[in-house]
């Protein structure tokens, strides 16, 4: 019965939270780079880019979804992006600079957003910045006041706190804005639905770790693991991070050392991918046939079209030397001209599967 309780009380207990986090950067003196840029991460997505430059790249149908409910939220989103935050950081780093004269390169970065726990309501604000690399300086969300983490953020605290509007501004910020904003997000619902990954079997050499590679998979909420004899195994086995794909969704490989696996033993082991909390498991059993490699098999081997070419080889090189050797009998040498006028333009174009749209 107090087993059952404390499960009760568990589940009770258990809460979901979502969080909505910009990253935010801006650079000097650094080339071929906007003046400030806005990365999005709502929970494990990355659905919003933009910077300076007013370039705008969303995850297909992200601001659809969002306008719908409150389309005021690009708008601000966009100002602050395109004209509010890039004069900001650009007055701090300006500012900071007037003790770094010698340094021409600086970036100033932040995290600043909001987590919010559905079970019980509460919404923690969060505010860091860095610059060159080092803690900068951080937000007290209680007392809305800064605390200097270098030396450097002194005068910047100053020039903030003595301006009368900027707490009010941190404060709606973060107890008005950023949970409401975090809330429509939640209530656009997933953006994508979800994807099984295709899997295979790499492996470069045949003395390489055998790499089980999952890829196309959505969300990125997912686990990748070998079994011997269907037990778990962590011995010889290496897990990868899951990385980003171009078109949103996610990939993941797990490694396991092969070299001591005598050959048949290879079908006892076998690599599952699963979500975390579903039971769509994909099971891929160790079998070098299905490995894919760069090697090519002998059975693979094209040894007639091979054949052919080097008796095809062998008989142009006969061709060529007696050529040489009549020219040299019949006119002596003459030089040979290799310049070759020609040129070979390409003008290759980029695909990019994310949405860009450019905002005057």
């Amino acid at each position: 019965m107090k087993t059952l309780l404390l499960l009760l009380l568990c589940r009770m207990s258990s809460s979901v939270k979502y969080s909505l986090t910009f990253m935010s950067t801006g650079f000097s003196g650094v080339p071929n780079m906007p003046d400030f840029m806005i990365t999005t991460e709502f929970g494990q997505m990355q659905p919003e880019y933009c910077d300076s430059n007013k370039i705008i790249r969303s995850y297909p149908g992200f601001w659809e979804k969002v306008n719908q409910i409150d389309p005021q939220i690009l708008k601000l989103y966009s100002e602050g992006c395109f004209e509010i935050h890039p004069l900001v950081y650009k007055g701090v780093i300006n500012k900071l600079k007037e003790n770094n004269t010698n340094e021409a390169v600086h970036i100033l970065q932040g995290m600043v957003g909001c987590e919010w726990d559905e079970s019980t309501g509460d919404v923690t604000p969060f505010l860091r910045r860095g610059y060159d690399g080092e803690d900068f300086m951080e937000l007290d969300m209680k007392t809305f006041t800064w605390i200097v983490q270098n030396p450097l953020a002194a005068p910047i605290k100053q020039m903030w706190e003595t301006n009368p509007g900027t707490k009010t501004i941190l404060r709606q910020f973060y107890t008005e804005i950023c949970p409401h904003w975090l809330k429509t997000f939640v209530s656009v619902g997933p953006l994508k639905e979800t994807e099984l990954p295709s899997v295979s079997l790499l492996q470069k050499t045949p003395s390489s770790p055998v790499s089980c590679h999952a890829t196309g998979f959505y969300p990125n909420t997912a686990l990748m693991f070998w079994r011997k004899d269907g037990e778990e195994i962590h011995e010889n086995v290496e897990h990868g991070e899951i990385l980003h794909n171009h078109d949103w969704t996610f990939q993941l490989s797990v490694k396991l050392e092969v070299s001591s696996i005598p050959p048949e033993d290879w079908r006892r082991y076998d690599c599952v991918f699963q979500f975390s909390g579903l039971e769509n498991n994909i099971t891929t059993i160790l079998d070098k046939n299905m490995i894919r490699t760069n090697l090519v098999s002998p059975s693979e081997f094209p040894s007639g079209a091979v054949i052919g070419g080097c008796v095809g080889l062998l008989l142009l090189l006969l061709c060529i030397t007696g050529l040489f050797f009549w020219k040299r009998k019949n006119n002596g040498f003459r030089p040979t001209n290799t310049s070759d006028s020609s040129e070979k333009t390409s003008d290759p174009s980029q695909r990019s599967e994310t949405v860009e749209q450019v905002v005057p």
